[in-house]
């Protein structure tokens, strides 16, 4: 009997065994962390992190032990995609009240606060190896959040449910098929800024 996959590794595969976090400990201060064993708020560093990494590393909780960032899973991004290197964040962002139904589930691409400004070519080359999915992507700079997969006529079309050209037809059923679940009453704003 084979074990059921977790969301992330449907969408960005399984954690690669040769690609350790290191002296990474970005995630450890970017994210918010919200589960019984862990809170913490976005930009604060958790309580258990040190000069030297996690004081409590053998222990850990469980998010800690399985949460891991695309530059864990994903083969096609460079080895210097690593965080705490390129100065970007790319991980599976869950939304609870989405904007859009984009927005609920996606890949977010975060440039890190107080890192130096990633390079254009580092960050295409993150961002080309996650937009070959039928997965949305959005990037944030911290000022702003932009909607960058699927393109932006694409979401549009997905988003109001406008019959899409010929051209586009095949692509904008796959998006609506995959992000239908979310639509509910969401308005439909991809371009949201945040």
């Amino acid at each position: 009997m084979s074990t059921p996959k977790d969301l992330e590794t449907i969408l960005l595969g399984p954690v690669l065994p040769e690609r350790d976090c290191g002296a990474c400990t970005v995630c450890c201060t970017v994210l918010t962390v919200d589960t019984p064993d862990l809170k913490k708020p976005a930009g604060t560093p958790c309580a258990m992190l040190t000069a030297q990494g996690c004081s409590i590393h053998a222990v850990r909780p469980t998010i800690c032990r399985t949460w891991f960032c695309a530059w864990r899973r994903v083969e096609q991004m460079p080895d210097d995609a690593r965080p705490d290197r390129s100065g970007l964040l790319a991980s599976v962002n869950y939304v609870r009240e989405p904007r859009n139904p984009l927005e609920a589930v996606s890949i977010n691409v975060r440039a890190l606060p107080g890192a130096d400004a990633p390079s254009r070519e580092m960050t295409q080359a993150i961002l080309d190896s996650l937009c070959d999915r039928l997965v949305a992507v959005w990037y944030s700079d911290g000022s702003r959040k932009m909607l960058l997969h699927p393109e932006n006529d694409v979401a549009q079309l997905v988003l109001s449910g406008e019959p899409p050209p010929p051209h586009l037809a095949e692509e904008v059923a796959a998006w609506r098929e995959r992000y239908g679940v979310f639509a509910g009453d969401v308005p439909s704003q991809p371009n949201s800024g945040s």
